[in-house]
């Protein structure tokens, strides 16, 4: 078994910053993507972010510039800062964290989701 546990949400007025961090334990041999999503009322889940064991990243067009990610191998967690926060930014923030359990069996975990909510 793989668990993540996310923290760092919360409510933050328009232009303002969060920092989400999801920590990862358990049975992990390697892992080799990390990022989050995000699920607003009324919509699908969705890409916010990711990265990749070599450093490579990948953003939503909606938070490039504003959101990055980054990730600490050694304490196997991901971290999302988001700063000039938007309304529009509100939703509920789930990491995704994918590799592989001794064992050599693959993994996609899912944690338990973070509220965040812009407004002023």
């Amino acid at each position: 078994q793989v668990q993540l546990v996310e923290s760092g949400g919360g409510l933050v007025q328009p232009g303002g910053s969060l920092r989400l961090s999801c920590a990862a334990s358990g049975s992990i041999l390697s892992i080799t993507t990390m990022g989050w999503y995000r699920q607003a009322p009324g919509k699908e889940r969705e890409l916010v972010a990711v990265i990749n064991t070599d450093g490579s990243t990948n953003y939503a067009a909606s938070v490039k510039d504003r959101f990055t990610v980054s990730r600490a191998n050694a304490k196997n967690t991901v971290y999302l800062q988001m700063d000039s926060l938007k309304t529009e930014d509100t939703a509920v923030y789930y990491c995704n964290v994918y590799g592989r359990k001794w064992g050599s069996t693959t993994f996609n975990s899912w944690g338990q989701g973070t509220q965040v909510t812009v407004s002023s």
